[in-house]
């Protein structure tokens, strides 16, 4: 099972998830896993060797990432005839599948290869056997039938089944020896032993329970007691834990939903039924619901799926900036630029920029036609020089060729380019140039005087450079050479000689200070 997790988790990380399908899973969980693979939900499906049995699927490749497996008895190499069973889920009607290896796993032979491509194995030898002509006129002659080897060719004895290995225990139980006399309690016994052993406990474990279930059978009521089921029934009927809990759990119900199922074993059997199949799919659904939450990242997933199956993908921004392509959120914006999911990383991201690049640089295309339509009164800016519109920084003031022709860093990204963004560069661009023309006129007038002479000139370029204050020991020799032609010509254009300062009073007022 680890190995089976990990690589669902590399396939979750990478592109956006996997199916899970393992012999532990009950018929309901493996079914609904199968489904999100068959609903193209996921498009890769993680499996053990049960994959080979059973289901009919939409597989074009499968990749082997082990060619060995523990068979309950050894570890041991997949037969030709084995690894052609799980290739074969490749392929349906006309279309061809493909098989091969991936992960760490020893690229096939080319003989076996040859042999899964052309479906033809080596012949069986030997056929394992195990006898059906059965003497329960004691426990020793049970057992000793269940171990005759067959003396016929081509046949091999069979290794000793989960059923013989709890006879064998169970007949060392004192107890149980004592009531198995009869032929009808050898065979009670016998019925007993086949329970399965679906949580894969140890034998002695299993033993001990089958010898509960037979005691109860040996009563004088022969039947399991109803308030003792119970027990093992709440026991199992719990949906919280994580993937191995619930799987266990499964196990352990799945055991007396085969109980519920023989006759004669129970009262009521129709109702314990009943219950143990209802508990089997709580189990089993939400069995599938952490196999999905684990293996699975939906958003990733539906967005890389989406963006193979059409061209354009549904985006919309709503109220709080988040965009969300058909949708799933995958950012938001600030201003005109994208800022992807944060809690996205690594494969994920680059996925989810994937599925949004286009359909958030629509977006953005938009917003800037609504920005370049927008009044001077809807754009806003602080004394950090920052520009604000619906409530967002968009653009910030920088250096210029001089300090009344300041340049704009426009905050966006390569979604916002070409026509689009010179547009937007205008816009921002006649915003300052009207704001600065508004609370800086004393400045912009300075600027272009062209009756100012000498050093008139010079004092009024210091006092457009420090924004309309200069303090005036920087300046005293200039000073005290200006005649007063030349302090009128600057006083012309509110311009004022205090004791410490020259400045612009107009400059002092809170509209203009803060462009100061």
């Amino acid at each position: 099972a680890e190995s089976v997790y990990t690589i669902a988790e590399f396939i979750r990380r990478q592109r956006g998830g996997a199916a899970v399908v393992m012999g532990a899973l009950s018929p309901r969980t493996r079914n609904a896993q199968v489904g999100l693979y068959q609903s193209g939900e996921v498009d890769f499906l993680v499996a053990t060797d049960a994959i080979g049995m059973g289901l009919n699927m939409d597989v074009g490749h499968v990749a082997f990432a082990a060619s060995r497996k523990f068979d309950g008895n050894r570890n041991r190499d997949l037969t030709p005839a084995e690894l052609a069973q799980i290739a074969g889920r490749a392929g349906r009607h006309m279309n061809d599948g493909t098989f091969g290896v991936t992960g760490d796993a020893t690229p096939l032979d080319g003989d076996v290869v040859q042999q899964i491509e052309n479906h033809r194995f080596d012949p069986l030898k030997r056929l394992q056997w195990r006898s059906t002509s059965l003497d329960y006129s004691s426990l020793a002659n049970l057992n000793r039938c269940l171990a005759q080897s067959p003396d016929m060719p081509g046949f091999t004895k069979a290794r000793a089944a989960g059923d013989v290995l709890a006879l064998e225990t169970l007949a060392r139980d004192d107890a149980i020896a004592a009531m198995a006399t009869s032929p009808q309690a050898i065979i009670r016994l016998w019925q007993v032993c086949q329970i399965p052993d679906y949580r894969n406990i140890t034998s002695n474990d299993h033993a001990s329970l089958l010898g509960s279930v037979f005691k109860f059978l040996m009563s004088d009521s022969a039947v399991i007691p109803a308030d003792w089921l119970q027990q093992q029934l709440d026991y199992a009927d719990k949906t919280e834990g994580d993937i191995d809990t619930l799987a266990t759990r499964i196990a352990h119900i799945r055991t007396w939903t085969f109980v519920a199922n023989r006759s004669g074993w129970l009262d009521n059997a129709d109702i314990w039924r009943e219950n143990t199949r209802a508990i089997e799919e709580r189990l089993s659904d939400a069995l599938h619901e952490r196999l999905t939450q684990r293996f699975i990242d939906r958003r990733t997933s539906v967005l890389m799926r989406r963006l193979r199956e059409k061209d354009d993908l549904m985006a919309e921004i709503n109220t709080a900036g988040e965009i969300l392509v058909e949708g799933e959120f995958v950012g938001r914006l600030d201003g005109f630029h994208f800022i992807p999911d944060d809690h996205a990383g690594g494969a994920q991201a680059k996925a989810l920029r994937a599925a949004s690049l286009k359909a958030t640089a629509e977006k953005i295309a938009e917003k800037a036609d609504e920005f370049v339509k927008s009044t001077d009164e809807q754009i806003s800016i602080d004394t950090a020089g920052r520009i604000s519109w619906q409530d967002q920084v968009i653009a910030r003031l920088q250096a210029g060729t001089s300090i009344l022709k300041p340049d704009i860093d426009i905050f966006a990204g390569q979604q916002l380019s070409g026509e689009k963004r010179e547009c937007v560069r205008k816009r921002l661009a006649d915003f300052v140039a009207a704001q600065i023309e508004k609370h800086l006129e004393p400045l912009v007038n300075l600027s272009t005087a062209t009756d100012i002479e000498g050093l008139g000139r010079g004092i009024a370029f210091r006092l457009c450079e420090g924004l309309g204050v200069l303090k005036r020991d920087e300046v005293a020799d200039d000073i005290k050479l200006l005649d007063q032609n030349l302090r009128k010509q600057l006083r012309k254009y509110g311009v004022r000689f205090g004791a410490f300062h020259i400045f612009c009073p107009v400059l002092l007022k809170p509209a203009a200070a803060k462009w100061t």
